[in-house]
Order: structure tokens, then C-alpha cells, then sequence
């Protein structure tokens, strides 16, 4: 293994995995909260219209911190590391 494909192992590692699996992690909360304000505020129409936007937000997140986690290991996976 080169000298560079083994700091681009280590950045990913040291760096970038505990990043996106931070961001994952407040997608996620993001969406639980999300649904637990719909729930919750069934009889407040601006609490489940806020509880509605969380979930899209939390999804939305998701999406994106899985893509560019793929798009990272397509990158990683085509320079050869």
C-alpha cells in the first residue's frame, strides 16, 4: 500500500467514520423526535406540522450521511484502498 492510500486510511478512520457516524446519529434523534412530537401532538395541528418537518429533516439526513459515506467508499474502492 502506498504512502497515500495509507493516509487516506487513516484520515477515514481517525476522522471521517466517527464524523458521519456522529451526523448519523443526530439524523436519527432528529427523526425520533420527529415522531415523537407527531404522536404526541395529535390534537395541535402546528406540533404535528413541525413533528412532520423533523421526520423529513431526519430522513433527508440520513440520505445524504449514507451518500457521501458510499461516495467515500467508491472513492476508496476505486484508488485501491
Amino acid at each position: 500500500m502506498s504512502p497515500f492510500q495509507e493516509f487516506i486510511t487513516k484520515v477515514q478512520d481517525a476522522i471521517l467514520t466517527p464524523i458521519i457516524t456522529l451526523l448519523a446519529l443526530g439524523a436519527f434523534v432528529l427523526f425520533v423526535w420527529g415522531v415523537v412530537l407527531f404522536i404526541a401532538s395529535s390534537d395541535d395541528e402546528e406540533k404535528r406540522r413541525t413533528g412532520q418537518q423533523h421526520m423529513m429533516w431526519g430522513i433527508i439526513g440520513l440520505v445524504i450521511i449514507f451518500g457521501a459515506n458510499a461516495i467515500v467508499s467508491l472513492l476508496k474502492a476505486t484508488v485501491g484502498g
